[in-house]
């Protein structure tokens, strides 16, 4: 690195507020194009980074400070979005229409950011209109410093599985049938690490291991909308971490994983040697789709039984499978939890927000919508509106009460920006009530909360005496079954804009999402990091001139 380069590199991290001195630095530069791929035999047009679908995988550690420096080379804007990544302090960095403003056609733009204490499985993805269908995501794994041992032994090698269900078709498209009013549909197939495996001809194994030896698995679901059950034929998976958190190590012959969700099990290759299939497979759904990939035990070149596991049935299998989540309480590793609230039972409740999903026809075209919003995005980002003082211009705070409507599946729904305003530091209760028959996902960016209680029907008071209140996983991503509730407990002391969002992504992109401004009662740096000397200005702050920095 040349030392103009470095100059210009700690210039950033400084105005970003980052410390320096002793924590490291990985750079990187993504040159993202369009490119024909066919990970389900039909040639489509599909989003590399640097020539690789998926992108390629970014291997940090705790407290490393990430640089990636984004050339846009595609024909529309884009931005990229780190699932999981709580940017404590620096929502400048989310990636999200709500809070940057778009990487044009023909720019670049650097993303600086630290991953803070968070040791554990995530991943990245474009948040910009339908990409995500087509390609540029990848794993993003942040091992825990050598100082901070983890809660089991060093395992021989670390693999990262993305799965996800798929359409055969471009993201234009795929939007030009949203923007039409109709909905999507059933996708056309399930990717494990961009391949579907079924009917191939090449047998070439994904992973090799060696028999005796356990290896760490890092299973994401990065799709469009299925919760996928992922298994691996005559092994048992360890369950040691989810979504940045170590877990009691239970053993599962498979694991639901659902739209958004990362899981980490270790795999100990104690069977015969010869290949082995990994699968994962399409949940609550009235199709069955599924994808293959071969485990190949070295030296060995005895092909898999044709006998596969069977996926389990109904949800109530899923369900049951949740409650058996714990965190791990006596982990020496950096907990991802900095708001402090370990003993998170003992902290009274603030507020409570409760927020029903619905669908319906809005001038001709199908929105989906949170109590009875559904949300549009501004040409200005929130977070530039609100930083530059014209939010007013922009959007309007509370647009939605803290109750759905009585009937929310018949209720109409309004469109538009929508921002709830949060109480820095308060301690709040979301509960996402389900009234509809498919399984639901949510995302909240910025933060991991506690999900402390699920159950049937509608949430009522009465279902805190279920909740658990002592080792709840601490995570990012939630399901909600069918007909059903999730509860989930957080302290929003994390300063900035945060995205809500439905990980259905045709849900999302036809409004099923909304954003939490938590503004801290000081501008201090104290609470939030000074907008970047590099950040993009777009919309009506484009020719304002920069409010004084915190100080």
């Amino acid at each position: 690195m040349s030392q103009a380069v470095a100059v210009a590199v700690a210039l950033l991290a400084l105005s970003a507020g980052l410390a320096m001195a002793e924590d490291p630095y990985l750079f990187f530069t993504w040159n993202v194009t369009y490119g024909t791929i066919s990970p389900l035999g039909i040639p489509q047009q599909g989003i590399l980074i640097n020539g690789q679908f998926p992108g390629p995988n970014i291997n940090s550690t705790t407290n490393n400070n990430i640089v990636i420096n984004v050339f846009n080379n595609l024909d529309e804007p884009l931005l990229f979005s780190w699932n999981g990544i709580q940017h404590r302090k620096n929502s400048w960095q989310d990636g999200m229409p709500g809070t940057n403003c778009p990487i044009l056609p023909g720019t670049n733009w650097t993303y600086h950011f630290q991953v803070k204490d968070q040791i554990g499985s995530y991943f990245y993805f474009p948040s910009t209109a339908m990409h995500k269908a087509v390609g540029g995501f990848g794993g993003l794994r942040v091992n825990s410093r050598l100082l901070i041992p983890v809660p089991y032994p060093d395992p021989a090698d670390d693999y990262t599985v993305l799965i996800g269900d798929w359409y055969a078709k471009d993201h234009k498209s795929l939007k030009r049938v949203l923007d039409s009013g109709r909905s999507l549909g059933r996708p056309n197939g399930v990717l494990l690490n961009g391949k579907t495996g079924l009917g191939e001809k090449s047998k070439s194994p994904v992973f090799t291991m060696e028999a005796g030896k356990t290896y760490h698995y890092r299973i994401c679901n990065v799709g469009m909308k299925n919760s996928l059950n992922f298994r691996i034929q005559g092994h048992s998976l360890k369950l040691v971490e989810m979504d940045g958190s170590h877990t009691v190590q239970n053993i599962y012959d498979s694991l639901d994983v659902h739209v958004g969700q990362c899981y980490s099990v270790l795999v100990t290759a104690d069977q015969e040697p010869r290949d082995y299939v990994m699968i994962a497979s399409t949940r609550f759904t009235r199709y069955s789709l599924s994808a293959t990939g071969i485990i190949r035990y070295a030296g060995s070149d005895k092909p898999a039984s044709s006998v596969l596991p069977k996926a389990p049935a109904g949800w109530g299998w899923s369900f049951n499978q949740f409650r058996s989540f714990r965190w791990n309480l006596t982990a020496s590793a950096a907990r991802p939890n900095p708001q402090g609230s370990y003993h998170y039972g003992q902290i009274s409740i603030t507020r409570t927000i409760k927020l029903a999903n619905s669908g319906r026809i809005v001038d001709g075209k199908l929105r989906y919508a949170l109590n009875g919003a559904s949300y549009s995005n501004p040409d200005t980002p929130l977070k530039l509106a609100e930083y530059f003082g014209v939010a007013d211009r922009v959007f309007k705070y509370d647009t939605i009460g803290d109750e759905p409507a009585r009937n929310v599946l018949r209720a109409p729904i309004t469109v538009g920006p929508v921002v709830l305003n949060a109480t820095f530091r308060d301690f709040i209760e979301v509960v996402f009530e389900n009234h509809e028959k498919s399984i639901q996902s949510y995302h909240l960016d910025g933060y991991s909360f506690f999900p402390v209680g699920m159950g049937p029907r509608k949430w009522t008071p009465e279902s805190r005496k279920n909740y658990n209140m002592l080792d709840a996983v601490s995570r990012h991503t939630i399901q909600v079954y069918p007909k059903s509730w999730s509860a989930i407990l957080l302290t929003f002391d994390n300063a900035g804009m945060w995205n809500i969002r439905s990980e259905n992504w045709e849900r999302q992109y036809l409004g099923q999402q909304l954003y939490i401004s938590v503004l801290s009662p000081a501008r201090s740096l104290r609470d939030e990091y000074n907008i970047p000397d590099n950040q993009p200005l777009c919309g009506i702050v484009a020719d304002l001139p920069k409010p004084d920095p915190y100080t």
